[in-house]
């Protein structure tokens, strides 16, 4: 019953973050797209963000008791944590540019192309192939992009490049994201405050000496909305947009991957939803259906891509099953009652001690392969002491706690050290 309420309480507490990334998501698209209809800075939006992420995760991170940064040399920082912050800022700012030319509803829906760059670029990048599945699964997306491109009726050509060079930084953010936090071993707040800071840093000196400089000399920019107004748009878009971050990251932690790309593919549904409810702006059926294809074409890549690994990792593990499946073994003991294996006429080695560390264990295994192989048992072994996970009975292996010894040596086994 415990396990159940337990089960029901986590289930609730996605519902609501998801709720809450909705809500936010929605709204910082929205205030974004007011905010630049009037304020046509798009590169000074995007500071204002970095600024917001800078400002606001120090703080929430030291209230939530998240590690401090890992120690990481410079080397690669200039490798990886560099390029990535470029990406950010870039990204983010073409981004904007993408929300002040077109309608909110066509940005995401252009943006909805992201697992085709995914696919491109981990070809190209890495030579990754995909399954028939999951390249048929981007034409629906390609298809749906295409339908709302020609019926838009707010087109503009420099707002689709915007658009898909954005959305192709982003995909490149995403693939280089994961694995700079399986190098360094970062919370995944930590790095979102660390890639926020630096791209903050680099991108400083060109905002000064381009929008910032602009700015001063631009006589009109507080004629088109009082002061207060623009300054207060300008925190709240920083804001929502650090906060549905967050809350992102942290639905990211709850859910699996699946989970999370088809939440984030409903919140793309949910952000063209209430900006063509709030924004008004016009559209027509043929523009609608492009939308929503193209969105349903999302949610079929995250399900071929999901059969996919799972396929993957059903290879893998299935040779270990192999190999595990060996015959049958008999024991025999001596007058002292030291059990002894017996030898398949097959096997070089006892049927007890398992060939080397295969990659399956990993899958399985996560916590327990840091320390090695499964515990075995060495020829001659005279025993098995009180403080092992393995008794004998009736000449049968068992496991009952942690650590196993043989003859004089000490083995490790889930990271406790037993010792005769």
């Amino acid at each position: 019953m415990a396990e159940k309420d337990h089960n029901h309480i986590a289930v609730a507490r996605v519902i609501i973050l998801c709720g809450g990334w909705y809500l936010v998501s929605s709204s910082n698209n929205v205030v974004g797209k007011t905010l630049l209809n009037e304020f046509p800075y798009p590169m000074t939006v995007t500071m204002v963000q970095l600024l917001s992420i800078t400002l606001y995760s120090s703080p929430t991170l030291r209230w939530m008791g998240v590690r401090k940064r890992a120690d990481i040399s410079w080397s690669y920082y200039k490798r990886m944590i560099l390029p990535l912050a470029f990406g950010k800022c870039f990204s983010s700012v073409f981004s904007h540019v993408s929300l002040w030319k077109v309608p909110v509803s066509y940005a995401h829906t252009v943006k909805a192309t992201m697992p085709f760059f995914t696919v491109l670029l981990a070809r190209v990048l890495f030579g990754e192939k995909q399954t028939t599945k999951v390249y048929f699964s981007l034409v629906p997306i390609i298809l749906g992009v295409a339908i709302a491109t020609i019926s838009e009726l707010s087109f503009n050509l420099i707002g689709l490049i915007a658009a898909l060079v954005a959305t192709c930084g982003f995909s490149l953010q995403h693939i280089f994201s994961k694995k700079a936090l399986n190098d360094t071993g970062l919370h995944h707040l930590r790095l979102l405050h660390l890639l926020g800071f630096v791209a903050l840093i680099m991108f400083t000196p060109v905002w000064v000496f381009t929008e910032g400089y602009n700015i001063f000399k631009d006589e009109s920019v507080f004629v088109r909305r009082a002061p207060t107004d623009t300054v207060s748009l300008l925190l709240l878009d920083g804001f929502l947009n650090w906060l549905q971050n967050f809350i992102a990251f942290t639905i990211l932690n709850y859910v699996t991957p699946l989970t999370y790309a088809v939440a984030n593919a409903t919140k793309r549904i949910c952000i063209i939803s209430i900006s063509l409810l709030l924004l008004r702006n016009p559209i027509t059926l043929a523009n609608i259906v492009g939308m929503f294809l193209a969105v349903i074409g999302v949610l079929g890549y995250n399900k071929a891509k999901y059969d996919a690994n799972a396929s993957k990792k059903r290879a893998v593990i299935a040779p270990l099953s192999q190999v595990m499946s060996t015959r049958s073994s008999s024991y025999s003991s001596d007058p002292k009652g030291t059990v002894i294996p017996m030898y398949d006429s097959q096997y070089e080695i006892s049927p007890l001690q398992v060939p080397p560390f295969h990659p399956a264990y990993a899958f399985n295994h996560i916590t327990s392969s840091r320390v090695g192989p499964y515990p075995r048992i060495h020829e001659g072994a005279n025993g098995i002491s009180q403080n092992s996970p393995y008794s004998t009975q009736n000449g049968v292996l068992s496991s009952n706690a942690n650590g196993i010894t043989s003859n004089g040596h000490t083995t490790r086994s889930y990271g406790r050290i037993d010792s005769i």
